[in-house]
């Protein structure tokens, strides 16, 4: 029989009911370490007080309106958003899948509007993750995202990561865009060199193409810059943002330029959840704290101690561990076993890590991270790692 809840997910016995900064309560009291947040959903951490604090003042006052009106706290984290990156305008959805559907519909109205209704076609890059929506899991391609949901949403171009020859030769009269994570997630923590990242964004501009980043897992202060491109001192023209912009609270954006945007009018597209006063409340409470330039630094800086201390993980562990690869703490384990096995034997010690493709287990903390955690974090996982050593 049927489980209640549709099986889709293949979830790990275990059952949390409290959170509290970095740590996770279990049911029966274990208290675990948290190296996932949510899958860099909990930028803060949980129950962190501002973000419980925006959320209940705002509870208390008004819950929901719909987009039929003015929403405040939406006007303000949009000009937080504004202040604090390349966009003039930003959007709101629920989620990272809901940016992805209205960037591909920005970028081809764009063109539309501009008298180039054949301009259709999105180029994106194998490893990549860009939602379960039609949209999405047609952007990247995999037989994994795509088997059996056939006919696929047409119109893009998948290539292989890196590959700078095949890139240049794929664009074309029907391109309108290029659509890339700076640093792939579920792909297995693949960084795209600043290099090619700046490379990209003078392709585009030769040859008059839209640039959209998905930042929805590297964005919002994860690498120890608010959003990745700007390691690599570029724009873009649309980016998709979710995950740590909620701290937890289910929400999502889409910022770009004014240009970019040029194509969605009034009744182009829309949301009745997105950017309510709920959402909207705890994202300024986010906004407040990650963009402040000394929270970044510290981010950085916590960044350091982890992978010094990964490293020596690695190196102690030959057998189990090949490498450490990431930006900021957004970080991956590169396995010689199987991910999953790390991941459960870290459900042993209680620290909880996120598998990946590429053999890759990621490390996607709260950056707000003590140091003393980072020390403990890696304690657990060298007795994880070393469970498994030989096995």
């Amino acid at each position: 029989m049927i489980s209640s809840v549709l099986p889709t997910y293949n979830r790990a016995p275990l059952s949390f009911v409290k959170g509290e900064g970095t740590w996770l309560i279990e049911a029966d009291g274990r208290r675990f370490l948290d190296l996932g947040a949510g899958i860099a959903v909990n930028a803060l951490g949980h129950a962190h007080p501002a973000l419980t604090k925006a959320l209940t003042d705002q509870a208390g006052a008004l819950w929901h309106t719909s987009n039929l009106y003015q929403i405040p706290q939406q006007q303000a984290l949009a000009d937080k958003l504004v202040e604090h990156s390349f966009a003039d305008t930003v959007f709101f959805t629920n989620s990272g899948t809901e940016a992805c559907e209205l960037a591909v519909k920005m970028a081809r109205k764009y063109f539309y509007d501009k008298g180039q209704p054949e301009r259709v076609e999105i180029i994106t890059f194998d490893g990549a993750f860009h939602g379960r929506s039609s949209a999405g899991i047609a952007a990247a391609g995999s037989e994994k995202m795509t088997k059996g949901f056939g006919p696929l949403l047409p119109g893009f171009v998948h290539l292989a990561f890196g590959d700078h020859e095949a890139l240049n030769a794929a664009i074309t009269d029907a391109t309108c865009a290029v659509l890339v994570e700076p640093v792939q997630g579920e792909g297995g923590i693949r960084p795209l060199p600043d290099a090619c990242l700046k490379g990209l964004r003078d392709l585009c501009e030769e040859k008059g193409i839209l640039m959209i980043l998905d930042e929805v897992q590297c964005g919002v202060g994860r690498t120890g810059k608010l959003f990745a491109h700007e390691w690599a001192g570029v724009t873009p023209d649309i980016m998709m943002v979710a995950k740590g912009i909620g701290g937890g609270f289910p929400l999502g954006a889409v910022l770009a330029t004014e240009e970019a945007a040029s194509g969605m009018t009034a009744g182009t597209h829309g949301s009745t959840y997105g950017g309510n006063p709920l959402g909207c409340a705890v994202g300024c409470a986010v906004m407040d704290i990650v963009a402040d330039p000394d929270f970044l630094a510290e981010v950085n800086r916590k960044a350091g101690l982890l992978r010094q201390k990964l490293e020596g993980l690695v190196a102690s562990h030959p057998d189990v561990l090949e490498e450490v690869r990431g930006s900021g703490l957004m970080l991956g384990l590169k396995c010689k076993i199987a991910p999953a096995d790390l991941v459960a034997a870290g459900y042993g010690v209680e620290v909880i890590t996120v598998p990946a493709a590429d053999n890759v287990v990621r490390l996607l903390p709260p950056l707000n991270i003590t140091d003393e955690e980072i020390a403990e974090a890696v304690s657990r996982l060298d007795r994880a790692a070393g469970a498994l050593a030989g096995s």
